[in-house]
């Protein structure tokens, strides 16, 4: 039977009230009379009615009571003034309430409910950050070579060879709320992502095009994949550019490999050094063989313009032939003897009544007579058919007869 039921024993009461006060045991205390007693407490902290002690309207009660409540007002304004906060050019402000997200602010002045309703993270979305695969600088601009970290560094091509690559990510921060809360570390997501990206990149190249003349186009595809991986984790990054600042095999074969790149330019030197010479004789070569054939096509015009004008000077001559053949005969004889005569410097005289045919050497007669105006006695007598010598006087009288045969 409960202990509060008719006709239920007291003594069962659970706060100890067995028969009211009986024995000297006092009841618990009333919850809704401490309730109100607490609150008169505050109302007369406050300048209320029945709070601690009070002797009229303007009892001695009354004055710190309002002094009490300026200060608590005045703690309050300066409370709320803490929520007013600037943001910067270049700079997000993101809002929390109680750790959840609320709103991003843009740049200038702004409030939020102080601290610890509200907070703001201020996010810088303008600065270029730098994340190094492969090397550390240290911040003290020692460069590349600062220091070297070859399991970052050290990756694997297509056609099996290991090489020393070492590059540098700048990026940004493009969405500051993502940045804050998609991703617990959004920088070695960043570096993460990087290496694996540019290890793909070079796992599906050679490593003569990883070298040489690859660095761009590693960068520009591995720029896209990393880009891509950021999207998809929402780390709210932007990647901006991606440098490799060097790229060797391993020190282990470094002379090995030196001496394979001096061959290269060797065979570089030597195909330039061929081009070049072929630059310079291949012009020439052309030049006289387009000097040969405008040659050749003059002389086709001129033996074609010649052979026109020689049938067409056969052609008149027919015709005039065919009207006096015998005067066109001797014509054409004429002029065939004294063509052919005018190109000889040998001249035979027929002597009538004779049988030796004078043989006039006129080239030696003038060579004869260029020696004797250089003081020369020298004379080559004339020399017949026949073999016997003929001098001057013999010659005189030979032309003497040609001219006297010619008058009459």
């Amino acid at each position: 039977m409960a202990w509060n039921e008719p006709g239920g024993s007291r003594d069962n009461d659970p706060w100890g009230n067995r028969g009211g006060n009986r024995g000297n045991k006092q009841s618990p205390p009333d919850l809704d009379e401490m309730i109100r007693k607490v609150q008169q407490k505050l109302g007369g902290l406050f300048g209320g009615k029945g709070g601690g002690r009070s002797e009229g309207p303007k009892g001695p009660g009354t004055a710190p009571a309002k002094i009490v409540g300026m200060i608590a007002g005045v703690a309050v304004v300066v409370w709320l003034a803490t929520g007013i906060y600037i943001v910067d050019e270049g700079t997000r402000g993101v809002v929390t309430r109680f750790g959840q997200y609320v709103d991003t602010t843009l740049p200038g002045p702004h409030w939020h409910i102080p601290t610890p309703i509200e907070t703001v993270q201020v996010v810088n979305v303008e600065q270029i950050r730098t994340v190094e695969i492969g090397y550390r600088s240290g911040g003290g601009g020692g460069g590349a070579q600062a220091g070297s970290v070859s399991n970052e560094a050290l990756m694997l091509t297509k056609d099996e060879n290991i090489i020393n690559v070492k590059f540098a990510v700048q990026y940004k921060v493009k969405d500051a709320r993502e940045y804050l809360f998609n991703t617990r570390d959004p920088d070695a997501a960043l570096r993460q992502a990087t290496e694996s990206a540019v290890r793909d990149v070079v796992g599906k190249n050679n490593m003569d095009f990883v070298l040489k003349e690859g660095r761009s186009e590693i960068g520009a595809r591995a720029i896209e994949l990393i880009q891509k991986t950021l999207d998809r984790y929402g780390a709210g990054l932007q990647v901006s550019s991606l440098n490799m600042q060097d790229a060797q095999p391993p020190e282990e074969v470094q002379s090995a490999f030196l001496d394979a790149v001096k061959s290269r330019e060797d065979e570089q030197r030597l195909i330039n050094e061929a081009e070049a010479y072929a630059n310079d004789v291949i012009p020439k070569a052309r030049g006289g063989a387009a000097r040969q054939i405008e040659e050749a096509n003059g002389y086709k015009a001129q033996v074609v313009a010649q052979a026109k004008g020689e049938a067409s000077r056969f052609e008149q001559v027919l015709t005039e032939y065919q009207k006096a053949p015998k005067v066109m005969r001797d014509r054409l004889y004429i002029e065939a003897m004294e063509s052919v005569l005018s190109k000889s410097s040998k001249v035979m005289v027929d002597v009538k009544g004779g049988n030796n045919l004078l043989y006039l050497p006129l080239d030696r007669i003038t060579q004869r007579q260029g020696q004797a105006a250089a003081g020369s006695s020298a004379i080559e007598p004339a020399q017949i058919l026949d073999g016997s010598s003929v001098i001057p006087s013999d010659i005189s009288r030979a032309r003497d007869n040609v001219r006297a045969r010619e008058q009459r």
